[in-house]
């Protein structure tokens, strides 16, 4: 009987354990807490020469608040995720000149997204199954 005690308090932890866990595990719990670097953009590795200031990021806040760096200018929006559908507003922007195409190509890809696949180690963004822009965490 104490045994049988003893394995059904270790199977409530594990089960309690394992509901914390999946939240984490939720996308606006995935994507929140890390500044996401950008890796490609329309599949194609970066040509950092396109940006002048450094790789863009993006940064998802509490409220639905965004932040980022297109690889020239700041910028401070908005965002809006349901289940795996996602709006980016990239909002206000800092309006330095920039060399090169990097930072509009960016900017523009942005504005195309729609959807979302998310894991610890890989953020892409897309519009339908098409994917703009990939990030890894910073």
């Amino acid at each position: 009987m104490k045994s049988l005690k003893i394995i059904l308090f270790g199977f409530l932890i594990f089960t309690y354990g394992s509901c914390d866990g999946t939240k984490s595990l939720s996308p606006i719990g995935l994507l929140t807490g890390n500044t996401w670097a950008l890796s490609s953009i329309l599949g194609q590795g970066l040509n950092l020469t396109e940006f002048s200031g450094g790789v863009p990021t993006l940064d998802f806040l509490d409220e639905g608040r965004l932040a980022g760096y297109s690889g020239c200018n700041n910028f401070s929006g908005s965002f809006r995720l349901e289940g795996t559908s996602l709006e980016l507003d990239p909002g206000a922007i800092t309006k330095k000149a920039c060399p090169g195409n990097g930072e509009q190509e960016f900017l523009e890809a942005l504005s195309r997204v729609s959807n979302l696949q998310i894991s610890k180690e890989k953020l892409i963004l897309l519009d339908g199954s098409t994917a703009l822009l990939t990030f890894l965490p910073k």
